[in-house]
Order: structure tokens, then C-alpha cells, then sequence
């Protein structure tokens, strides 16, 4: 048997999480899972469990100062059926999982996951999000590429709280968003590929390109993509063999259930070949 809260407000459960240091459930479409034992119905937790998937103070969508904030409970389904939130961020979270997954899951879950292979990461490492963490002890603001450090670990301490996700409204022409899986839904990547762009019909003013899966965090590179602001399409055709190498010496993909690495390396560099050539400026 394992201890269970419910808070009422969110400074209870910053208090019950202080006190207790337990396994936060908002959505749980993956943490139940990963608690499931075989012996029984009931999966198996090692601590208290505080539930957050309740709180109106995570639940959330505005807009501040050309900055998107979205709550860390808000689900992936009234993320996408929200009028405030632009395609180019409601694209890949169009492809997460299956609809009743999208009605569960949590933004704020599939971050603090931290999983390589996670869906929304690559659009936010490439769209510059950055984080809201709270404790009982005050409020801290990180990137998201502070935020994860490896597979499976943030900079999450044991007393704070993931509250919200805050993005850049920027600008954006076109966006690009790839995930090879194994299926068409409720599929775990293999790769996946996003960009977004503006430009014009004389220049790019600014790309983002992230992939995900290759490595043990998302792969982006700001020397890369400061060599394509600024071209026309025939600097754009020069430089895209030193784009692709910059790309190529970042990847470390790995061998597991789901693919080689081999695979992956050689699929997310025909995507960020295919996206360059076919896709900007098109």
C-alpha cells in the first residue's frame, strides 16, 4: 500500500512534496506503465504518490509578452484544440501517441520523462522554452537544455515542481516536423525531426533545426544554423554539405529494441538533407 495526496492548491502540494519527496502523477500514461508489476493490476511505487493532474494552477493557457505559457498539467489533447496555441508547436504533439494517450498525457510529464526519444523536445529545444520550477524555497526559470542532462535525468530537486512551459512566440513562416516510427500511432521514435524557418522570397532570415533520438539529448547546433541566416537559395545550396557535416559529428545514436544506430543516423541526415533541399525556401 502507498500513500496518496490529492492537494488541494498548489502550495499544498509544494508543501506535501517538501515533506515527503514523493513520485508526482499528473497524467501518469507513463509512470503507470513503468510501475506495473506482472504479479498484479495495481502498479507498485517505492514512495508517496502526490497527484497534480487536478490543479487549476497548472492547468493554464495564456499568452504574456509574446511568450506562450502553457501549464505542466495542461493535456496534450487541450493543448491541441486550443485556439491560442500556434501550428508550428501544436504539429508534433499532433503525433504523440494515440487520441485517448493525448487526453492523459501531460506536456509537463513528457518533458520531465526525459526520454531521448521524447516527442515535444526537439520543438522546444528548437523554439528556446524554457521551464518554471517551484519549492517551497522560491521560483527558478531554466532552458530546457539546462533543464535535461541525460536520458532520464533533469535538474529537477526533489522538492520542486515542474509548473509551466514558457515559449517564444516568434515569427515563423513554415515549420517541419518528421517522426519515423514504427507505426503510424502510439509508436516510440526512432527519429524524429524538427524545424521551423522564416525567410522571404530574397533570403532566410532565421532557421531551427533539432532532432531527437540520436543522441542522449536533443541534438541542436546554433553554429549550423548560423551559417544558413541570411543566404539566398544559392548560398543556401553551397553551405548545405557543411551543414549536414557539422550535424553528423553531433550525433551518438545508440543500438536498442527499436532500431540501430546506424539506422538512425543515416535517416536523420537524409531528413535534414531532404528539409534543406526540398523544403526551406520552397
Amino acid at each position: 500500500m502507498v500513500n496518496t495526496f490529492r492537494p488541494s492548491d498548489l502550495a499544498q502540494a509544494l508543501r506535501i512534496i517538501a515533506d515527503t519527496k514523493p513520485t508526482v502523477l499528473a497524467g501518469g500514461t507513463d509512470l503507470m506503465v513503468r510501475h506495473k508489476t506482472w504479479s498484479g493490476v495495481v502498479p507498485h511505487f517505492d514512495r508517496p504518490v502526490v497527484l497534480i493532474g487536478h490543479l487549476p494552477e497548472l492547468q493554464g493557457i495564456e499568452i504574456r509578452d509574446e511568450r506562450l505559457f502553457i501549464g505542466s498539467a495542461v493535456t496534450l489533447a487541450a493543448i491541441l484544440e486550443h485556439p491560442l496555441v500556434p501550428e508550428h508547436i501544436k504539429s508534433p504533439i499532433a503525433q504523440m501517441a494515440s487520441p485517448p494517450i493525448r487526453n492523459l498525457a501531460t506536456l509537463g510529464g513528457n518533458i520531465c520523462n526525459a526520454s531521448p526519444a521524447g516527442d515535444s523536445l526537439p520543438m522546444l529545444y528548437a523554439l528556446d522554452a524554457c521551464l518554471h520550477l517551484e519549492s517551497v524555497r522560491g521560483r527558478q526559470t531554466v532552458s530546457i537544455s539546462e533543464f535535461i542532462s541525460a536520458p532520464g535525468r533533469t535538474c529537477l530537486e526533489p522538492d520542486q515542481l515542474l509548473t509551466a512551459i514558457e515559449i517564444p512566440l516568434i515569427k515563423c513562416r513554415t515549420h517541419y516536423y518528421r517522426k519515423v516510427g514504427q507505426r503510424q500511432a502510439n509508436s516510440i521514435s526512432k527519429v524524429s525531426f524538427y524545424a521551423a524557418a522564416d525567410y522571404d522570397k530574397q533570403r532566410i532570415h532565421w532557421v531551427r533545426i533539432a532532432l531527437g533520438a540520436v543522441a542522449p539529448t536533443v541534438v541542436r547546433s546554433p553554429a549550423a544554423e548560423g551559417l544558413l541566416a541570411g543566404l539566398d537559395a544559392s548560398g543556401l545550396k553551397a553551405v548545405i554539405p557543411a551543414v549536414i557535416n557539422i550535424y553528423q559529428g553531433l550525433l551518438s545514436p545508440v543500438d536498442d529494441v527499436r532500431s540501430t544506430q546506424q539506422y538512425r543516423r543515416e535517416v536523420s541526415l537524409r531528413l535534414l538533407e531532404n528539409y534543406l533541399t526540398r523544403e526551406l525556401m520552397k
